[in-house]
Formats: structure tokens, sequence, C-alpha cells
């Protein structure tokens, strides 16, 4: 049975360049934090278990199903669906891949960044993903974002009306761009009437600086959580009936012009 009111956490941490193993400690002890305080809902920033250690990726892949097995063991432990994004290496590719898993340690079918990032050459290191993909959960159905797949508003329109109430979205956002990761979390929430969760990275890696700034927002816009530029967690309850109250009293999905733009 799909739960309609349950508390969500956010996790953000300074990600250790290429030391999969004091990152999945980390991200571990958080996930207790986070179950110690009621959460069913663990989301990790963007490639947390490694960082952009581009030259190394396929060594990292290497230990990624190792790491979701121990993200799957608490998970189970806890009853809590935990998510975050991984390198993973299939065929003669790598890809950056958003796994989801349930309450009950099941793994759900991964997400591959559509939108590889240019300006930090993730297109000469990566290969993009060619699906859109939701999660069906013990806590309903979410859809799956990685970064700057914030700044296409059709890949979130499209999540929402394949019913997903919930969006997750890690990323290594940087801090020249916070206001733009700000605004467009809330934007799109606002647009799709849908609550949105991003998990955002601390620290720095040699000239780039991450804000952290990790945030939960619901569907009209408001900011039910944001954490500062500090390790730590974020939590907040959701309420699933807001999506419908929104929807009603502005019905955005009934009124789109589908017959004109898609």
């Amino acid at each position: 049975m799909v739960m309609n009111t349950f508390k969500a956490g956010v996790i953000q941490f300074n990600v250790s360049m290429g030391d999969v193993d004091a990152n999945m400690e980390k991200a571990l002890s958080y996930i207790d934090m986070l179950a110690e305080q009621g959460a069913c809902l663990a989301v990790l920033p963007e490639m947390f278990s490694c960082g952009f250690d581009n030259e190394r990726l396929k060594e990292h892949a290497g230990k990624t199903a190792q790491a979701i097995d121990a993200l799957s063991a608490v998970a189970r432990r806890h009853n809590m669906v935990v998510a975050g994004s991984f390198p993973e290496f299939a065929g003669e590719n790598v890809y950056n891949t958003l796994y989801v898993i349930d309450g009950d340690g099941t793994v759900n079918d991964g997400y591959r960044k559509l939108h590889l990032f240019r300006l930090t050459d993730e297109h000469r290191y990566f290969s993009p993903g060619s699906k859109i993909v939701t999660a069906d959960t013990a806590i309903g159905r979410i859809g799956l974002l990685i970064c700057y797949d914030l700044r296409f508003p059709e890949l979130a329109r499209a999540i929402a009306l394949a019913a997903a109430r919930i969006l997750i979205v890690p990323a290594q956002w940087p801090t020249p761009r916070a206001m733009h990761w700000q605004t467009l979390l809330r934007a799109r929430a606002i647009e799709n009437q849908v609550f949105v969760i991003g998990a955002n990275r601390t620290g720095a890696d040699e000239d780039l600086a991450f804000p952290g700034l990790s945030a939960i927002i619901d569907p009209w816009g408001q900011v039910l959580a944001e954490a500062g530029d500090q390790d730590g967690v974020i939590l907040s309850e959701l309420d699933m009936a807001r999506v419908t109250e929104a929807r009603a009293q502005i019905p955005v999905m009934t009124d789109r012009r589908s017959d004109i733009y898609g």
C-alpha cells in the first residue's frame, strides 16, 4: 500500500574525490541518522560514492555493485527508500546512474543521466542515457533527474505526466550558480505541482566550490526544508494530498494544450 504521508530526508556532504570507502561510510552514517528521525526516504548527492574522479571511473564503477548492496541492506534494515547516483559501467560505456532502493531492499531500474554537462567535460567521460525513468516504491512513484537535467523542463513535465508525485534531483551544483539551483528546484515544483527534493553536495574540488543548499519543496513552491553549506541532513513531512490540492485549485495538467505543443 502506497503511503500518503511520510517523512523525507536529504543528505549532503563533502564528497571525497575517488575515496569510495570514506564516502560510503559517511552516507551510511547519515542514513542511520535520518532513520532515527523517522525518515522513509533518503536522497544522496550525485556521484556521492567517488565524485567526478573521471580518469578512474571504470575502477570506481567496479565497486558500485558492492556499494548498492550496502545501501540495500541499510534500506531493508530501516524500511526506508534510499536513492543516490553512481558510476555504472556497461559494455564499453560509463553512465552516471541514479538508483532507487525500496524499503525491502529491492533495487529499482537505474536512471542514466540524459543531459551531460559540457562545461565540465562530462560528455568526454560518460555516455548519455536514452530513456525517462520513474521508480515505483512503497512511498509512491518517484521521478528521477540528475543535476543538469533540472534545466530541462520537458523532462520534469514528462515525468509528472507519468504520474510521479515526487521528483528527486541528486546534484553536484556549484556555488557560482547557486541561485539557479534554488530557482529551478522551485520552478519544477510549481509548474508540475509535485514535491521536489534536491540533494546537493558541499565542499570543493580544486577550483570548484559547492554550496549545499539541499532542499525539499512542496507543490506550491514552498520550501519545507533547506540546508546551509555544511554537511548534514534535512527532513520534512510530505503529504501527498498537497499534490491533489494544488492540481484542483490550479488545474494546470487539465488545461495543458497537448493538441498544440504535445
